[in-house]
C-alpha cells in the first residue's frame, strides 16, 4: 500500500462485523453494525503544537488495533480493499494486545 497520511491522521483496516449472534442466529446484512475496530496500516508524524510550533506524534504504530468513533473517519477503496482514514481525536483506545485474543 503506498498511502501515507498526513499529520495526525491514520489508516486503518476495519474488522468484519459480526454474522452471527452469540446464540449462533445469523445477522442480515442490512442489520449488521458498523464495525468501530479496526488494524492500524499507516500512521502519520503527528501534528504541531499552535504555540510552539514542535510535533506531537501519536501514539500509535502500524499493526495495533485500535476502537473509534462509529461515524468518524473517510471511506476509501485502495487497490480493492475497504478502508477508513481516521484523525487522532477519532481513535478512542487502543486495543491491549494480551487482550485480543481473549473475549
Amino acid at each position: 500500500m503506498n498511502l501515507k497520511p498526513l499529520e495526525d491522521r491514520i489508516v486503518v483496516r476495519t474488522d468484519e462485523a459480526e454474522s452471527k449472534t452469540v446464540s449462533g442466529l445469523v445477522i442480515p446484512d442490512t442489520a449488521k453494525e458498523k464495525p468501530q475496530q479496526g488494524e492500524v496500516l499507516a500512521v502519520g508524524p503527528g501534528r504541531r503544537a499552535e504555540q510552539t510550533g514542535e510535533l506531537i506524534p501519536l501514539d500509535l504504530s502500524v499493526g495495533d488495533t485500535v476502537v473509534y468513533s462509529k461515524y468518524g473517519g473517510t471511506e476509501i477503496t485502495v487497490d480493492g480493499e475497504d478502508l477508513l482514514i481516521l484523525a487522532g481525536r477519532d481513535v478512542l483506545a487502543k486495543v491491549d494486545s494480551k487482550a485480543k485474543g481473549k473475549k
